[in-house]
C-alpha cells in the first residue's frame, strides 16, 4: 500500500497501478515531455515502468494530490485519482554517494501550477528523504527552459553547480545542513504520514 503524505495543500500517494492511465495522458504533452526529458511510452510500457519503480529500492514516486480536489475524505490506500495533479521522484542513483539524491517535481495539471503545490511536495519530499532516508545532500537537473523551475529551486536554497552546454540543462544542489534539517523536520511537525 505504501506510504502517504498529508501537508497543507497536497497529500503526496505512493505511485499505484490505478493512477497509470492518468499519468500517461499526461505524458502524451510534448511540453512535459520536453520539460522532464522523458520519452513517449505506450500504455503497456508505462504499466513496465511503474512496476520497475516500485520495485526499485533506489527510487521512491509519490503521486502529488490536489486536497482541494479530493471528493469526500481523504482515505489512506485509496488512488483518488480525480485529485492527481502531478508527482514527485527521488533517485538515489549516485553509486559514490548512496546519501545523495535527486529530486524531481512534476505538476501536470495547469490550473494547478502557480498554487504552491510543486513547493509544498518538494519540502514534504526532502523532509521524508532526511528522515526516512538519511538523506544528506539533494540534487536536481533543470533545462535551461524551464525557468520556473529554476526559480523554485533557487528560492529553496538550491544552488548552481554546473551547467551542461550539451544537455542544456542546469546542476543544482542542496547540502542538508543542521539549520536545514531543523527548518525541514519543524515543517515535518505539519503534516501527516500515513503507512
Amino acid at each position: 500500500m505504501g506510504e502517504s503524505i498529508e501537508g497543507k495543500k497536497t497529500i503526496l500517494v505512493a505511485y499505484m497501478k490505478e493512477h497509470v492511465p492518468k499519468y500517461h495522458q499526461w505524458m502524451q504533452d510534448p511540453a512535459l515531455l520536453f520539460a522532464t526529458g522523458s520519452d513517449p511510452l505506450t500504455l503497456d510500457q508505462e504499466y513496465d515502468m511503474h512496476l520497475s519503480w516500485s520495485q526499485d529500492p533506489l527510487k521512491r514516486t509519490f503521486i502529488v494530490l490536489d486536497k482541494e480536489m479530493i471528493v469526500g475524505d481523504f482515505r489512506h490506500g485509496e488512488p483518488h485519482i480525480e485529485a492527481m495533479v502531478g508527482d514527485v521522484n527521488i533517485y538515489m542513483n549516485d553509486p559514490e554517494d548512496p546519501q545523495l539524491a535527486e529530486i524531481e517535481i512534476m505538476i501536470a495539471e495547469p490550473k494547478s501550477r502557480g498554487k504552491g503545490l510543486g513547493k509544498e511536495a518538494v519540502l514534504m519530499m526532502m523532509a521524508f528523504a532526511i528522515e526516512k532516508l538519511e538523506i544528506h545532500t539533494f540534487r536536481v537537473k533543470i533545462g535551461e527552459a524551464n525557468q520556473s523551475s529554476l526559480y523554485l529551486f533557487r528560492k529553496l536554497g538550491f544552488e548552481d553547480t554546473t551547467f551542461s552546454q550539451v544537455f542544456k540543462e542546469w546542476t543544482l544542489e542542496l547540502p542538508v545542513t543542521n539549520s536545514k534539517r531543523d527548518e525541514l523536520q519543524l515543517y515535518m511537525t505539519d503534516m501527516v504520514t500515513h503507512s
